[in-house]
């Protein structure tokens, strides 16, 4: 089921603040990159910014020349593979379930070249397996979770620089949850200036 949720500024600091909003894979054997999935910018205090969280996920499969294949529908429990067609195109299809009900697996089956595994939710990258070689499995297993805080000079879709990622530290988790807002506060300029905050408000439990 999908989430509906809506981020709502009531910080002391304007619109100056850039919100970034990331899922962490909780396979910490697999090095997968951090993505910043959203980023919120010049939202302004008592504005809102609506967005939903979807059920599943979307993969794609990208090479070494900027290439990706179109994305396909998945959702934890699945295992996809990467496969040569006979007129030598690759093509991802679904090829029976994952390792556990809780990861998606995908697998290049291609005789040569190594890949990157790419995850999107709402049409935005959320995350990224890279150099998956031939035989071998991307596991992605994401919580139903975000992290979530504010940084500035982050992209949204591109990785999180490992140096700031220490302080988008705030964990929400959505689990039970049909819709609620994500309130920020805090901030301000000067020495009555306080840490920035977000919390869970008028939650819809599913």
């Amino acid at each position: 089921m999908d989430i509906k949720l809506r981020f709502v500024n009531k910080s002391s600091d304007g619109n100056k603040s850039e919100v970034v909003i990331y899922q962490k894979s909780v396979l910490t054997t697999m090095a997968s990159l951090s993505v910043a999935w959203k980023v919120i910018r010049y939202c302004g205090r008592d504005c809102t910014h609506p967005f939903v969280y979807p059920d599943g996920y979307e993969v794609s499969i990208s090479d070494e020349y900027g290439n990706f294949t179109p994305r396909l529908r998945a959702k934890n429990g699945q295992m996809l593979s990467l496969i040569s067609t006979p007129t030598g195109a690759r093509r991802l299809l679904y090829t029976g379930p994952a390792g556990a009900s809780t990861e998606l697996d995908v697998l290049n089956a291609m005789g040569q070249g190594a890949v990157d595994v790419c995850i999107f939710k709402d049409g935005r990258l959320m995350g990224a397996k890279t150099s998956v070689s031939p035989g071998q499995k991307a596991v992605f297993q994401y919580q139903p979770a975000l992290w979530i805080g504010v940084c500035s000079e982050v992209v949204q879709g591109e990785p999180i620089n490992s140096a700031v990622l220490p302080g988008i530290n705030t964990e929400l988790s959505l689990i039970g949850i049909a819709s609620a807002d994500i309130v920020m506060t805090g901030g301000g300029p000067g020495e009555g200036s306080t840490a920035y905050e977000f919390n869970l408000e008028n939650i819809v439990q599913a």
